[in-house]
């Protein structure tokens, strides 16, 4: 799948002036899809939107907090904030008193306002977790296995789906719909023991595969570029604005958030770092996905005659599997440092995140070599590298925020009358 999956749709839009238009031929036209206006349905729809974002952000607030932060008037607030409440979206906290005159009542998130389940696809374990509109995991399971099939997949997640009903922890009622969140070109990029079967997955319909288990919408996105919208809306990005994801899983993938919106690029394509050329002299020819991953790791070690069964053991005792994790830190180190150079010059993000699988020590370990590295050169803005916040569930989390995206949290694309359907 790729990362073409919008969060909006929309009639075209139209050049402004039929001469003028006619002139510009297929510029103009270009040039009336970027510059839609919108109208007062999706401005209104976009207003709601932002005032439950304020809230959810803020913790609670109150309804002068809200038109202070989102420079919205008093009585859109009041309006706003009676349609949420009766969309059992938000709740009244009580009322907090301040420094003059009536207390004010704090509105605050209902967590039972909406429910969602995220899936992540990869090509070393499937994750299924289910969210409440807080953002809190209600359920989680993973398993672990090596270029799982369509088939197998679809069979576990069936079995998991039904646990998730069972649980009682979510009201169905409520439940926006399922995200789905795996590679591009899953079965396409050569790793290291993919078998041959698994090229099947580029003819498989993901969306028709998860919509025969499962009664709700699906909505399907780029792995890394859901650990991304996650972060931006659960995880750093909630003071961190704008930064560069790096989630390392068994690839490499990158996604960019800029001002508080993941951005796709002309061709849907943005933050692919993994297929950017691994600079380092010992690795000529190489991409630096093929330096810098858990497959990569798995490879180093087996050649190293190291059986490691899963994450957990990178970072445990045995000093031949920590003398070969350290080398590799070092190395990927090496390999992603001209990237992250190119980053840093070219968007200026207030950070650089390093997320997914890769366990916690060991993102520590690349996060202060990086860093290090960084601080020799002299750039006009590095960006520093922090691990990101989200756990090694990010893309699966990320996907369950897809739905909450689609309905009720702001996104640019509702905004816009030209879209491409989800």
């Amino acid at each position: 799948m790729t990362k073409n999956k919008e969060l909006g749709s929309g009639a075209p839009g139209k050049s402004v002036g039929i001469d003028r238009s006619a002139r510009l031929g297929d510029r103009g036209a270009r040039l009336g899809i970027s510059l839609s206006g919108t109208n007062l349905e999706r401005a209104g729809d976009y207003n709601q939107r932002t005032v439950l974002q304020a809230i959810r952000v803020s913790g609670e607030a109150s309804r002068t907090d809200l038109a202070t932060i989102t420079g919205l008037t008093a009585p859109t607030i009041a309006n706003i904030t009676r349609r949420l409440l009766e969309a059992g979206l938000i709740s009244d906290a009580g009322r907090r008193q301040g420094a003059r005159g009536q207390p004010a009542a704090q509105l605050v998130i209902n967590p039972a306002g909406g429910f969602s389940v995220g899936i992540n696809i990869d090509r070393d374990h499937i994750t299924i977790v289910s969210l409440d509109l807080a953002g809190t995991v209600l359920t989680r399971a993973t398993r672990e296995i090596a270029f799982a099939m369509p088939d197998a997949v679809s069979t576990w997640l069936r079995d998991e789906i039904a646990a998730i009903r069972s649980s009682d922890l979510i009201d169905e009622a409520r439940l926006l719909g399922v995200g789905v969140a795996m590679p591009d070109d899953l079965g396409r990029v050569p790793f290291p023991h993919r078998p041959a079967a698994y090229e099947g997955w580029d003819d498989v319909d993901v969306v028709a595969l998860v919509g025969a288990i499962v009664p709700w919408p699906v909505y399907v996105d780029n792995d890394a570029a859901a650990a991304a919208i996650g972060e931006a809306q659960f995880g750093s990005g909630m003071v961190l604005p704008s930064f560069f994801y790096v989630l390392v899983s068994a690839g490499l993938g990158g996604g960019l958030v800029i001002d508080g919106n993941y951005f796709r690029g002309a061709g849907a394509r943005s933050g692919e770092i993994g297929f950017m050329p691994d600079m380092t002299s010992r690795a000529q020819g190489r991409t630096v996905q093929e330096t810098v991953s858990l497959s990569a790791l798995y490879d180093r070690l087996e050649a190293g005659g190291c059986d490691v069964a899963g994450v957990g053991a990178l970072t445990g005792v045995d000093p031949a599997v920590s003398a070969i994790v350290a080398d590799w830190v070092e190395d990927a180190a090496q390999s992603l440092i001209a990237p992250l150079i190119a980053v840093s010059c070219l968007v200026d993000p207030g950070a650089v995140l390093i997320g997914g699988r890769l366990p916690g020590p060991l993102v520590d370990a690349l996060v202060e070599r990086l860093n290090a590295m960084l601080a020799d050169l002299a750039l006009p803005s590095a960006a520093r590298v922090m691990r990101a916040a989200m756990s090694d569930d990010a893309p699966a989390i990320g996907a369950a925020i897809l739905p909450f995206l689609h309905h009720i949290l702001p996104s640019d694309a509702i905004l816009m009358q030209a879209g491409r359907a989800g």
